[in-house]
């Protein structure tokens, strides 16, 4: 059955884990501890996995708190449950590791083909000064830009979407059934998309959804675990894949 994107007229995105590759950036910038710590036992799975229930509990223990702050807490935090020594300098230098976060290769073709068709708008749990340095890998002007550091709250938090959908009804006379959210994280994203009645597009970069009775095995990366998957409308595997579908 053909795939009717037809109906949308702006696609709001999350960012991180979608178009910037979160896991391996945050691994990445995990490398000093583990090294000065001599700690190469510690593997990318469980760090990752240990990362995103560090991020998800200081996200909602301070909603109010930048991202750069969360960023250098988790790594402090991360660094006294594994017992591996770090400094401020380490925690810090992590923090700003979010500007070397790299693209994944398909999402500025992606987004650029896109644009052709729909307004692109970001959504995203990160500060402003972190989504900027991300920006310029994506090659796009984004219509807006609505970050965690805007709303005063992280997702999957619902005051999120609703900060999101009011600016896209007041600045661009858009409307819910106008809008399509994609993204990968099923628990910043797709759960809380559910609640507030938005068509969504699953980008399963983790291949979650070809894990059958098996998927809470799968790989989460740096995303929470949730108990069950929430309803989806649409899934693809890679950006590029949705693009050709949905700009036909």
């Amino acid at each position: 059955m053909k795939q009717d994107f037809s109906k949308y007229s702006v696609l709001t995105f999350d960012c991180y884990g979608t178009l910037i590759d979160w896991e391996r950036g945050i691994w990445d910038a995990l490398q000093p501890i583990l090294t000065e710590n001599n700690r190469l036992d510690l593997t990318k799975a469980s760090a990752l996995q240990q990362f995103a229930a560090l991020e998800s509990h200081q996200q909602s223990a301070a909603p109010g708190m930048r991202y750069s702050s969360v960023l250098e807490t988790v790594h402090a935090r991360f660094a006294l449950d594994n017992e591996l020594a770090t400094t401020d300098e380490m925690n810090e230098k992590f923090a700003k590791s979010v500007a070397e976060w790299p693209s994944f290769s398909d999402s500025a073709d992606a987004l650029c083909t896109l644009q052709t068709k729909y307004k692109l708008v970001i959504l995203s749990n990160v500060d402003r000064a972190g989504f900027a340095a991300s920006n310029r890998k994506l090659g796009v002007e984004f219509d807006a830009i609505y970050t965690a550091e805007d709303i005063g709250s992280y997702k999957p938090d619902l005051r999120n979407f609703e900060y999101m959908l009011r600016h896209l009804s007041e600045d661009f006379g858009f409307e819910k059934p106008d809008v399509l959210h994609v993204a990968q994280s099923l628990h910043h994203d797709h759960a809380p998309a559910r609640k507030m009645g938005l068509a969504n597009v699953w980008i399963d970069r983790q291949n979650l959804s070809r894990g059958g009775t098996d998927w809470k095995e799968g790989n989460f990366g740096a995303t929470a675990l949730v108990d069950e998957v929430p309803e989806t409308d649409f899934v693809f595997y890679t950006m590029e894949e949705f693009t050709r579908v949905a700009v036909g």
